[in-house]
């Protein structure tokens, strides 16, 4: 019996995505990890969501933090796809992104919204909340109920371990596509995936149709 068994999943055990699996562009990165599995191990349980919205941050783009070339802090941009970038926004909140590209060249994906589906209470704890609906939806939101820090930076997501991608073989749904969130820079390219209709993507609801 496997800990996702144990912990009373009504839903089927995820296996870790092969990197092999994992599409070597930035964008189609994003929108082939929209329905898939983002998998936290904490040493009160394991907590999983489905990933329901993600923005592309591609090779030269003004808008990304690998656009002016690798440096100490985002160097897990520049690591084969598959690996975490975790950085801290405006002093206040942890963003999780994956790397997306080839060795040394820097890009990723951000993923902004994760539905809740495992160790529901372990994130409700996490975030100090019983709504569901807000318990990951958002960026910064999700990073807390998952407990994602710096001390997970450059972490291998394609390898089982304390924070992975996994996938349970569901469809995603219907993916629409729109312009980004909170950017300044390359504001209108339509490069921020979601599924549609979902209660757990963040952003106005004129973005989510």
């Amino acid at each position: 019996m496997s800990e996702w068994d144990e912990i009373g999943a009504a839903e089927t055990s995820p296996h870790v995505l092969d990197r092999a699996e994992l599409p070597i562009d930035t964008a189609e990165m994003a929108r082939f990890l929209i329905g898939k599995m983002l998998v936290r191990t904490l040493a009160e349980g394991v907590a999983g969501a489905r990933i329901v919205e993600t923005e592309a941050y591609g090779i030269g783009d003004p808008a990304g933090h690998a656009w002016r070339g690798m440096t100490p802090r985002n160097g897990a941009l520049f690591l084969e796809r598959g690996h975490a970038y975790v950085y801290l926004a405006y002093g206040i909140s942890f963003m999780l992104n994956v790397s997306s590209e080839t060795p040394g060249v820097g890009a990723g994906v951000l993923i902004r919204a994760i539905e809740p589906t495992v160790g529901i209470t372990i994130m409700q704890q996490n975030r100090g909340t019983d709504r569901v609906r807000d318990l990951a939806r958002g960026p910064g939101r999700l990073c807390a109920a998952l407990r994602i820090d710096r001390g997970l930076d450059r972490i291998d997501l394609c390898r089982a371990g304390p924070l992975w991608l996994g996938s349970d073989g569901r469809e995603a749904g219907e993916i629409g596509q729109s312009k980004r969130i909170g950017i300044t820079r390359a504001i209108d390219s339509k490069l921020r995936f979601h599924v549609r209709g979902n209660r757990f993507v963040s952003g106005p609801r004129a973005l989510n149709e």
